[in-house]
């Protein structure tokens, strides 16, 4: 007698994983809910029900993944940093071979979409807000910072070499670089209305048309056809 067909079971609903995802896939599914978790509720607001709530998967999941609430806070920077210091390497190695193309390739790197979101800059600030862990948190990333200061340093270098510029110091305006990043990044957070990566980009443009005039073209603003300012404009 021929078997009977059976109706196709039907497709998981996206929003409910399988149990059988591989290991790596429920880690950055957690991952990415405490990010949200983190740029909702703040690190203090943020509990392992919130993370799995997020995340639709069970506390006895995130238990079996991550051994602690620090444990999944620490995994979370580990990660951002990891994919920021991923994302700027790639963009230095596939730019041109000047130094000039392999420093704005940096620079564009941290106003990339992917990695310049409202929700990634409220993590990074919740994280560095917290000042009984900030020493712990920094030790986590310190390593990926100065490997890029360095690069970004030995690139102010060739290129102050090339151009024979006697302004400031290249660790000055490598160092003005990375605070530049940081600060506008924060604009970019607080005043989402008025600053965006487009104009937070031309800030740091603007500044390295000061340091280096014969390397880089000061930008202009289009509201006013006239140059960038540095100050931040609300």
């Amino acid at each position: 007698m021929p078997m009977q067909e059976t109706a196709p079971s039907p497709a998981a609903a996206p929003d409910k994983p399988r149990r059988t995802e591989p290991r790596q896939v429920r880690r950055r599914q957690l991952i990415e809910a405490t990010i949200d978790s983190i740029a909702r509720y703040g690190i203090a607001g943020t509990t392992m029900s919130t993370v799995t709530e997020i995340a639709g998967l069970s506390i006895g999941l995130v238990n079996f993944h991550f051994q602690s609430k620090q444990n999944l806070l620490e995994e979370t920077l580990k990660f951002l940093a990891r994919e920021h210091h991923d994302h700027w390497r790639r963009a230095y190695g596939d730019a041109g071979l000047s130094a000039r193309e392999k420093l704005l390739a940096i620079v564009d790197s941290h106003f990339d979409p992917k990695i310049c979101t409202p929700r990634k800059l409220a993590v990074w600030y919740a994280f560095f807000g917290e000042g009984g862990r900030r020493t712990v948190y920094r030790a986590l990333v310190d390593a990926l910072d100065n490997e890029r200061f360095a690069l970004s340093k030995r690139l102010c270098r060739d290129i102050a070499r090339e151009g024979g510029y006697s302004g400031p110091p290249v660790d000055t305006i490598a160092h003005t670089l990375e605070g530049l990043y940081d600060g506008l990044w924060l604009n970019i957070l607080m005043y989402p209305d008025t600053f965006d990566r487009d104009a937070a980009r031309a800030k740091v443009q603007a500044y390295l048309a000061l340091a280096f005039p014969r390397h880089f073209e000061m930008p202009q603003d289009e509201a006013t056809n006239e140059p960038v300012q540095m100050e931040r404009r609300r």
